[in-house]
């Protein structure tokens, strides 16, 4: 994709708008699914799939609105989605969880943790097989990490050199639980990855210049060594685990750390460094703010309008046969 600087900001704030919508409606009782959302994390969606080509295939786990956007996908669809409505990207039958675009790349979304990994890796390997030049992304959790179903993929990615990029979005926390009641405090995600012998990268999520970086060293790797690549991110959400709200107040998290990352909101930094460099004015920033409140209203009353029932056949069928085979 290889935004610019300004497309790029644009991205993560749209992002951020479509998720505030959702938590502002979601006490309507109309979305009858469970939300993830990823206020916060903007920057490693974006950063990360600016450099994935459109027949490059993302998948994602429950929290998978970012990469769904970030990626291209219909916002018209997703929305419809969460409402269960026909018009949906899975015909209103998967809800938030389930996200697809395949006109876009974004392959699926599977909400059972550490499911999506083996599936990704399964997609990189028929590329291998068809002899495509395409990569797939999975992005993953932390939690994830401590499923075995992540050792055997990243075991059999290596074996079979699989084009495939693995993305940790380390929020530090699984549910209510910190990294500390639940993996050993000298486990090191990027040595497990290299201890199956996959290139493994480390930085900052919340810095998407960073993120722009580290990705473009990881794909050039993948495809330059026909193997596979690892990048941890360490970012932060700022609600809930499940749901629109805040819930700090519940004391699982130390306190005060949500607001040291609330000061390093990749999308309030990125906003200033642009209108420092004046590639943004606040003159501009308001009518692209005006611009994508219209488009977020508009996706959200298309879905309340739209019918509840499908009775064509499957848009869906034949998933597997029309999976990209080149780039």
């Amino acid at each position: 994709m290889n935004k610019n600087a300004k497309e790029l900001f644009l991205s993560m704030l749209r992002i951020r708008m479509v998720e505030e919508k959702i938590a502002a409606l979601y006490s309507e009782q109309e979305m009858r699914c469970p939300v993830h959302l990823s206020i916060g994390q903007e920057a490693v969606a974006v950063g990360v799939c600016d450099h994935l080509a459109n027949k490059d295939i993302v998948m994602s786990a429950h929290r998978a609105h970012a990469h769904y956007l970030a990626k291209g996908g219909n916002l018209n669809s997703m929305i419809a989605e969460l409402y269960g409505k026909a018009t949906g990207c899975a015909m209103g039958k998967g809800g938030s969880m389930h996200l697809v675009d395949l006109e876009s790349g974004f392959f699926a979304a599977v909400p059972i943790v550490g499911s999506t990994i083996p599936i990704a890796v399964g997609v990189g390997w028929a590329f291998k097989l068809k002899k495509s030049a395409n990569i797939v992304t999975v992005f993953l959790g932390d939690g994830a990490t401590e499923e075995g179903v992540f050792f055997e993929s990243l075991d059999f990615a290596s074996l079979k050199n699989v084009p495939i990029l693995f993305v940790c979005e380390n929020n530090f926390y699984s549910v209510y639980s910190q990294l500390k009641v639940r993996q050993a405090s000298d486990r090191k995600l990027s040595v497990l990855a290299e201890s199956h012998g996959i290139k493994s990268f480390t930085g900052d999520g919340n810095n998407i210049d960073q993120v722009l970086r580290l990705t473009k060293e990881a794909i050039d790797y993948i495809k330059s060594k026909n193997s596979p690549a690892f990048i941890e991110l360490d970012t932060f959400r700022w609600l809930e685990h499940c749901g629109p709200n805040s819930d700090d107040n519940l004391g699982y998290r130390k306190k005060g750390e949500l607001d040291q990352w609330l000061k390093r909101d990749p999308i309030q930094a990125y906003k200033s460094k642009l209108i420092e460099s004046q590639e943004l004015s606040e003159e501009e920033l308001a009518e692209n703010i005006k611009s994508i409140s219209v488009e977020i209203d508009n996706a959200f009353k298309f879905a309340k309008e739209s019918c509840l029932l499908y009775t064509s056949p499957s848009p869906r069928d034949g998933l597997l046969s029309r999976m990209p085979s080149s780039a």
